[in-house]
This record gives C-alpha cells, structure tokens and sequence, in this order.
C-alpha cells in the first residue's frame, strides 16, 4: 500500500566503487535501499580512473530501483540528498553535458609532480591557511591542472567558458537538473585546495596561480537547502534536491556529532577520522581543516584525517593477492591467531596521507617468519587500520586543543568485532557503534530533510541516535605501546620509497 504522505527522503551515496540509493524514513531508518557497482581504471601504475558516464547511469538505476523496493511513488518522497566521493574529478561540456576524459579518482597519484613543482614555488604555507588542506595529490585542484593541460584542447575550451567542472556531487546534481544547475556545496569545495575557508568562495589568488578559469567551477552553496529539482521523466514527478554533503562530513552529521570534540571514524574505501571543530577553524598540524556543514547562516568546521587505504586492503588481499574469498572471510581468519606474530602490513600503495603526507611512500608487509600465515596478515590488515586511526588521534592529541575521549565508528570495518576491539585498546578511549551503521546515507537525508523541516531540528536527530555497542579498552599500557612503536618503525621503512 502506498504511503499517504510524503514520509521519505531519497538519499543518493556515490562511493569509490559503487553507488547506493536508500529511502530513509522519519524514525531514520532504512525503508528500502539498491546499489549498483561501476568500473576501477588503472591505465597505469598509480592512476585510478572512473567512467563519469557510468557513475550517473548506475546512481540513476540505484535510484528509481530502491524506490520501486519501497513501494512508493515519487509523490512519497519529500526530498532528495547527495552524499559522494570526494575529490573526484570530471569536466564536462556545457552544451552537450559529454564527459571530455575519466573522472580521476581521489586515489589518484599522477599530479604529484604537479604538487611538488607547487612545493618548491612555495605556495605550502598560503594553500595551508586559505583553504585548510596541505598541497596534496588527493585534492581536486592538481587534477584539473592536470586535465587542462593534458587532454587536448581543453584549456582552449575551457577559456571560452564551453566547458564545466564537479566533483561528483556536482555532476550528478547536473544530471538530475537536466543540466539547470551547476553548484556544489561548501563541504566538497572545501577539499578541492581551492575554496578559502574564511569567506567560503573560490579564492581567486590561488585560482590565479594554477591557471584555472573560474568559469570552469560551479556555484558554491550551503549544505542544507534548495539546490533545484530533479527532471520530471526520472521519477514521475520533479523532486527537490535539498542536500549535497562530502561522504565524511555527512557520516559526521549523521552520528550526531553536533557538539566540539565529538568525532567518528568511518572505515570505507579509505578510513576518514573527523572531529567537529566548532564555529571556527581549528587547524591542527599533520591534518587538515574542511568546513563540515552550513546550515543557513551557521558554519561549522571538522578536523580530518584520512588513511588513503582501510577497506581497500581487504579488497587488495581478495582480488590481487586471493588471501581471501571475501571481505567477511577477515573476521574469522583473524580469529584463528591470537595477534599478528610481529607481522606489520603498511597500506601504503596509495602513498600516506595524515598525518605523513608522503605522495611517494609505497606499501610494505614487515616481520614475516617462516611461521607466518595468512592469518597473520588477514590480521596485520584489520590492525592497520586502528594503528592509522591512532597516529591521527595522536596528531590531534599533540595540539593541545582538543582531546578525544570517545570514537564513534561506522561503514564496513564497524562490522568486524576484532578490528572494533583492536582500536579501542589501541586508543584506549571507548569506541562505539551505533545501531544505524548508514551514517553516511543517513547524515545527508537529515542534512536534507532539515531543509524542508521533514526534522525540526538537531535535537530530534540525536535522540534518533542508538548506541548498538561500546568497546572498552582492554590491553595493558605496556603492550599496546609497544605494539604502536612496531608500528611506527614499520611505516618508517615505507616513506619516500618512490624517490630517487
């Protein structure tokens, strides 16, 4: 039977490797969800490229799937909301809406040398306080650099203003619209090394300095609000579009971390810790500062650190080295050894982001006997994602500012109880899953929905929040610093392993 009011929000969430649709209903719960997988490009060593065409095709079908699941019609839902991959590029024609090159993924290392020729005419400093990032292969910034210069007869195109320029947000907002928008958010321009965190619009020295043309680069806008309507032929009738929000932003809203010092680690693709840094930026040495979320007139700021690999080990050991079957092999596999038998895995194949910036670092899998198993490095590869996780806390413990006393954990990684048992003695700080692990798709349905008022406010969301479990610490002081010093040596052995 169909709903008699509108008592849904669609959410939208594009992720590295697939994307989802998800109708989250007003208790904040789940009504109905589909995905749908796209292709990985690695054309060569460290480049990692993704179809933008495909992005939009399977994130349409995603859509009209998981509401076709639900049993409602477009009438049901009240609002739609984005949440993405961040940092990926894709540059499109204004007039035909065709996708000129790949979109380059985040992941992506090709424009490090164009980070470094940034370096060395040292920019590190200005970039670091306008914009909160540090000079970074990860940042969309290089990767249109990148395009502008290599894909022939772009930058022409782009000087006559025939060209236009997303992250995925982005694009798939100019999809939906039928090209009738093209905007972003304050929470993905804040990680593109181009949008100044103090007047919250693209900063035109640095515009300047990279030779990128502001007409290439959409509007930016609040997080929560009307962005546009979606074409009346996708759904039956056109939907509000209320919401864009970076994935870790949005899974930050979505645990409720409303308050300064609260923060979650979401174990997706890559790990991303944040910390709500309140009204003000706050930066922090190793780690970067993004704008969370504006809400109308009130900005608020995160700390975040990210670990380029977490969920992709897992993938590297099942499809490159076949350790593994399937990801949910890990947790059993793990179980069977009491530790790792002084094995360290360095996910580092990405190069290393915070708090080491090293674009060059390479992974590595130290300590290894003649007595190691697979299941010693199945285990080594869950435990690299708590010791990454710690040396960002620890980055953050050292400035002095804030102390974390509480994680709260979400995405794939939350499942695995000895992964969630690790990072707390690790930490030793409590470490809690909620019962809604969807923190993601959920943080961009009530950014959403608080912009229609299907919420009233932040505090009807956090009573929406449900503690499913808390892991307490449990190992000795003496045991897990010595297993974090093992850790430290290994990742030494990984830096600048590219550099000549």
């Amino acid at each position: 039977m169909l709903a008699k009011k509108p008592d849904h929000i669609l959410t939208l969430d594009a992720g590295t490797t697939s994307v989802r649709a998800l109708l989250i209903n007003r208790a904040g719960e789940v009504a109905a969800e589909a995905n749908r997988a796209f292709r990985q490009l690695h054309p060569r060593p460290g480049w990692h490229e993704q179809s933008a065409a495909e992005i939009w095709q399977a994130q349409r079908e995603a859509a009209q799937a998981a509401v076709a699941r639900g049993g409602v019609s477009a009438k049901h839902i009240t609002a739609i909301g984005i949440t993405n991959q961040r940092e990926t590029t894709t540059i499109w024609s204004r007039k035909t809406g065709e996708p000129l090159y790949n979109a380059i993924n985040w992941g992506d290392r090709r424009v490090a040398p164009i980070i470094d020729r940034m370096l060395a005419q040292g920019w590190e400093e200005e970039i670091k306080q306008k914009t909160g990032v540090l000079p970074d292969a990860t940042f969309s910034a290089g990767k249109i650099i990148w395009l502008l210069d290599n894909v022939p007869g772009l930058r022409a195109r782009a000087a006559r203003e025939e060209l236009a320029w997303g992250t995925i947000d982005t694009w798939l907002l100019w999809n939906l619209t039928g090209g009738r928008v093209h905007a972003t958010d304050v929470s993905n321009a804040s990680r593109t090394m181009l949008m100044n965190l103090h007047t919250l619009d693209w900063d035109s020295e640095l515009l300047a300095k990279f030779q990128i043309p502001v007409a290439l680069l959409p509007e930016i806008r609040p997080t929560s609000g009307v962005f546009g309507e979606t074409q009346a032929e996708l759904f039956g009738r056109a939907i509000p579009v209320t919401a864009l929000a970076g994935d870790q932003q949005a899974a930050l809203f979505g645990q409720a971390c409303f308050e300064p010092g609260m923060a979650k680690k979401t174990f997706g693709t890559a790990g991303c810790f944040d910390l709500n840094a309140g009204p003000q930026p706050l930066p922090i040495d190793g780690l970067v500062t993004n704008v969370g979320w504006k809400i109308g007139d009130r900005v608020e700021y995160t700390v975040e650190g990210v670990a380029l690999m977490s969920g992709s080990i897992v993938q590297w050991l099942r499809d490159q080295m076949e350790i593994i079957a399937d990801a949910a092999d890990t947790g059993p596999l793990a179980a069977e050894v009491e530790d790792t038998g002084g094995v360290y895995l360095v996910p580092a194949h990405q190069g290393l982001n915070a708090p080491y910036w090293d674009m060059y670092a390479r992974g590595a899998l130290l300590g290894c006997s003649l007595a190691t198993t697979r299941r010693h490095v199945v285990r080594a590869a869950l435990e690299s994602m708590a010791y990454q996780t710690r040396d960002i806390v620890e980055a953050v413990h050292r400035s002095g500012h804030i102390t974390v006393t509480q994680l709260r954990i979400d995405g794939g990684g939350a499942q695995n109880e000895i992964l969630c048992q690790f990072l707390a003695d690790l930490l030793n700080i409590s470490v809690v899953k909620p019962k809604m692990i969807e923190a993601t798709a959920l943080g961009a349905a009530y950014l959403a929905g608080l912009a229609v008022g299907f919420w009233n406010d932040r505090e009807e969301i956090s009573r929406q929040w449900k503690i499913h479990k808390a892991y307490e610490p449990q190992m000795s002081a003496d045991r897990r610093e010595a297993l974090y010093a093992g850790w430290r040596k290994a990742v030494s052995k990984c830096l600048g392993w590219l550099k000549e």
